[in-house]
């Protein structure tokens, strides 16, 4: 099997959650302290060691072209001023060796077909798929550890952490029997059941590792609720001809599609910054004075 050196990043979404906000500009661009989610997850990309990332964009996405675009009159002014530490920031926020590749997802039919748009690009590879949503603090990155796991075991793997019984209608949801490495094996994966209808609390976040035969499946699926095409589906089908492995990575996952996973991110995230940290937490510290949370 292949090295992994191809990322998928579908951010064609409207992002409604977070209207008026994402009105004009995308959701992924939205910043957790100084970058945006779009970043954080391509840094994860970085680390595991991607060197083509492969955006699925749509209407109105044109800024995050722009942001890991060379920007030459901002790097032009900023040279001027002899403002050096903030040029080497806005110069490394995508690494030299790295290619950025974007294609056009028409029309918003689901994830399934916006992994698909992709296909012409990752060819014959296996290829990891990110959603900037899920912002994980791991160390080492979760992409990084479903890389070296893919290493050893050859096949598809999924990132899975436990949710709340009430919370299954949110996520795909996996049943499993044990697998190699000591590695849940996926069974069955059933998308948004109801609780007394899922099979366990063991959700699927946004981290994948792919083989190239889900496009295959993708290809023959039929539309599902909503017209859309559900990459969950794919992966149902996937399993019948090959191993795909539940992955509970290590690491705290912030869930930024809705507003109380973002602001929970903004802070922790805070608290650790290396500029503003400090102070941050001092502030939080300060707000529960005389009993107010």
């Amino acid at each position: 099997m292949k090295k992994i050196t191809k990322a998928v990043f579908p951010v064609a979404g409207m992002g409604s959650r977070f209207l008026p906000a994402t009105k004009a500009s995308p959701k992924e661009m939205m910043p957790v302290v100084d970058k945006p989610l779009i970043q954080y997850a391509v840094e994860e990309a970085v680390a595991a060691g991607i060197t083509d990332m492969v955006f699925i964009t749509g209407r109105n996405k044109r800024a995050i072209e722009d942001h890991f675009d060379k920007a030459y009159e901002i790097e032009s002014e900023l040279e001027a001023r002899g403002k050096r530490d903030l040029l080497k920031l806005v110069q490394e926020t995508v690494p030299d060796h790295i290619n950025c590749i974007y294609i056009r997802q028409a029309e918003p039919l689901g994830l399934g077909h916006a992994v698909l748009c992709a296909a012409p690009v990752i060819g014959d590879e296996p290829f990891a798929v990110l959603l900037a949503d899920d912002l994980i603090d791991a160390d080492p990155p979760v992409l990084r550890q479903m890389v070296d796991v893919f290493e050893q075991q050859a096949c598809s793997l999924l990132g899975v952490q436990n949710v709340p019984p009430s919370d299954t209608g949110s996520y795909g949801i996996v049943s499993t029997e044990p697998g190699p490495g000591g590695l849940p094996n996926i069974t069955a994966i059933v998308e948004k059941p109801v609780p007394e209808k899922a099979p366990s609390n063991l959700a699927v976040i946004g981290r994948y590792v792919l083989t190239p035969r889900i496009f295959h499946h993708l290809r023959k699926i039929q539309a599902g609720a909503g017209g859309e095409i559900q990459l969950t589906d794919a992966i149902a089908a996937l399993i019948a001809y090959e191993s795909v492995l539940a992955f509970p990575f290590h690491g705290i996952r912030y869930d930024c599609g809705s507003k109380l996973g973002y602001l929970k991110a903004t802070i922790a995230f805070g608290r650790k910054h290396p500029e503003v940290g400090r102070a941050f937490t001092e502030y939080l510290a300060s707000l529960n004075v005389g009993g107010r949370a």
